[in-house]
């Protein structure tokens, strides 16, 4: 007879049993032995009909083809510039990947992107090398301006953008700034000094307390008893 060990968002160690019997299926970070499904890391319990998944609350972020991440530029070469990702592997950004503007041959690159602007790229391939190449042309991804930057653990990610991102359009009607988040964890805020305080606050608040129930209701209540005046024109 199939048993399920575990309840939805119930925090779990490696190796814990999940569940028993063949009724239960192992998803994303667990596994199944004999009769058995395992957690492979760390995580939080998802449960989606006989599905079981973990989302890992540890762990380094690991690049994947068709992440937008937000990265810094340190170094500027002949064919384009080298960004940090935040993680120990640097990616490319080509000349002809930039910009759909056309760029002269000897043409002064800093010009269009200086060592240290901050942009929002999307990751196209990801060699065995750990090797990343992205890109910065399609709609949504270009050089960040103002604002501020701050950084998350990047398996807190998901939760501060909520499903079909209401946790982050919640935090954007509410505090009026634009706000970008990258799957690295890296989060752009733009809007008054007052508004990108709040926006912050808001979201160490799920980064802190990503694993409890009803955190949009939280995250909603903590909003409304410290509103800002939102100016239009940010």
């Amino acid at each position: 007879m199939s048993q399920l060990l575990v309840q939805e968002r119930d925090i779990v160690i490696p190796g814990e049993a999940l569940a028993e019997g063949l009724d239960y299926l192992p998803g994303e970070n667990a596994y199944r032995e004999e009769n058995k499904i395992y957690s492979k890391v760390l995580g939080l319990v998802s449960l989606l009909n006989r599905v079981i998944k973990l989302t890992p609350l540890s762990g380094p972020y690991i690049p994947r083809d068709g992440d937008k991440i937000i990265g810094v530029i340190f170094d500027i070469a002949m064919s384009g510039w080298r960004i940090d990702t935040g993680t120990a592997y640097p990616a490319m950004l080509n000349v002809k990947d930039s910009t759909n503007r056309f760029v002269r041959r000897n043409e002064d690159l800093s010009k269009i992107l200086a060592v240290g602007d901050y942009v929002v790229v999307k990751i196209v391939q990801v060699t065995s090398q750990k090797l990343i190449d992205v890109i910065m042309k399609e709609p949504g991804l270009y050089r960040l301006s103002g604002g501020r930057i701050i950084k998350i653990h990047n398996q807190k990610v998901p939760r501060v953008i909520g499903k079909q991102g209401s946790m982050i359009s919640l935090i954007k009607d509410k505090t009026g700034c634009s706000i970008t988040v990258g799957q690295n964890g890296l989060i752009w805020i733009k809007g008054t000094p007052e508004s990108e305080l709040l926006a912050e606050k808001a979201i160490r608040l799920i980064e802190n307390r990503s694993h409890e129930d009803g955190l949009t209701d939280k995250v909603s209540v903590f909003l409304e008893n410290n509103k800002v005046v939102i100016q239009d024109g940010i």
